[in-house]
């Protein structure tokens, strides 16, 4: 998919974004959808297959997310449980439940013992590392697409006073009353975190979102214990446990997991109340429609990541207003395809 925005972050540029589609056909006619942000253009080549090897296995069979999320993990824990193994098994429970709600004629929110209702969301379509002299008109622009309350703003120039300027201009076309949550994206060595977070530790930041590579859970640890501003993280926990591995450390403030990493429905299911049971507020990453039907049901519920990346294959895509996500009232996770969409992104 093209990018309105481009991504321009550490982890690198984006002028595309790859999408994988999943439709999951069952005998009484149903269709469980759901889809996959990989990051990579060619990753489909290794992880559609791997998909299709768990859908394989499944044919026949009655659908049960949770025992299928178990028997998939098993299935192939010879290879591991992170990486591609954790991205497919949580594409084919996403579509699972999907279908199982509209089976019931319910949305998913519902069918999982919550109700409709709108979502909290922070703008993350914008604000990367470009020229400082762009993010003024643009977090304007931001915030009027949705009267967003909250943006994503991208941090880790080679300059503090750069960051500084960045700041100062998204807070410029935004508004003072603006809740800036920003993102190094796992730029940042340990020792230039330090600096440069206690550096900016005054300047009423809202999150400071991996500042250092995920798996560094001491050194997040340091940061959360000298910091004043909230420590977020979470996008790379791969599978539940993880979040016990990273609230155990002490290594955060805030938790905000992926779905594709997690483990789809099943995994943030299991994953959500470790988090609830500390304390910690639980805020989502990428995945908005899968997503806002999970923070219904999230006890700490915090921030939804809202980007609209998927939008331009969806048939009705979600609605945003006064910086909430509006869940449609409509069986299962409310995503239908854009067919001539499709086709003609398709490669």
């Amino acid at each position: 998919m093209p990018l309105r925005r481009p991504v321009v972050s550490k982890v690198g540029l984006f002028q595309e974004w790859p999408l994988i589609l999943i439709d999951l056909y069952t005998n009484e006619g149903v269709v469980g959808r759901s889809y996959l942000e990989p990051y990579l253009k060619h990753s489909s080549r290794y992880i559609v297959p791997a998909i299709e090897d768990l859908v394989a296995a499944q044919t026949g069979k009655r659908l049960a997310p949770f025992d299928n999320f178990q028997a998939n993990r098993r299935s192939l824990n010879l290879v591991g449980y992170e990486g591609v193994t954790m991205i497919a098994i949580a594409g084919v429970d996403m579509a699972i439940w999907d279908a199982l709600a509209k089976a019931a004629g319910l949305p998913l929110a519902v069918m999982l013992g919550g109700s409709l209702g709108s979502v909290l969301a922070y703008n993350s379509n914008g604000l990367w590392l470009n020229d400082v002299s762009t993010l003024a008109k643009e977090a304007k622009e931001l915030v009027t697409e949705g009267q967003f309350t909250g943006l994503k703003l991208r941090l880790g120039r080679d300059q503090l006073a750069d960051d500084l300027t960045a700041i100062s201009a998204a807070r410029e076309g935004a508004g003072d009353d603006i809740k800036l949550m920003v993102d190094f994206n796992q730029g940042l060595s340990l020792g230039d975190a330090l600096v440069r977070c206690h550096a900016l530790d005054d300047v009423g930041l809202y999150w400071f979102e991996e500042p250092i590579v995920y798996s560094n859970l001491s050194g997040y640890a340091q940061l959360a214990h000298e910091l004043r501003t909230p420590v977020q993280m979470g996008e790379n926990f791969y599978g539940p446990r993880a979040v016990h591995d990273a609230l155990a450390a002490g290594a955060c403030d805030y938790v905000m997991p992926d779905l594709m990493r997690i483990g789809g429905v099943s995994g943030w299911l299991r994953a959500a109340p470790i988090a609830a049971g500390a304390g910690l507020q639980v805020s989502t990453h990428l995945y908005p429609e899968f997503a806002a039907h999970l923070m219904r049901v999230t006890e700490t519920a915090h921030w939804l990541e809202w980007q609209d990346w998927a939008n331009p294959i969806l048939k009705e895509p979600f609605a945003v207003k006064n910086s909430c996500l509006e869940i449609p009232d409509v069986p299962g996770a409310g995503i239908e395809w854009d067919e001539a969409a499709v086709a003609r992104y398709r490669y």
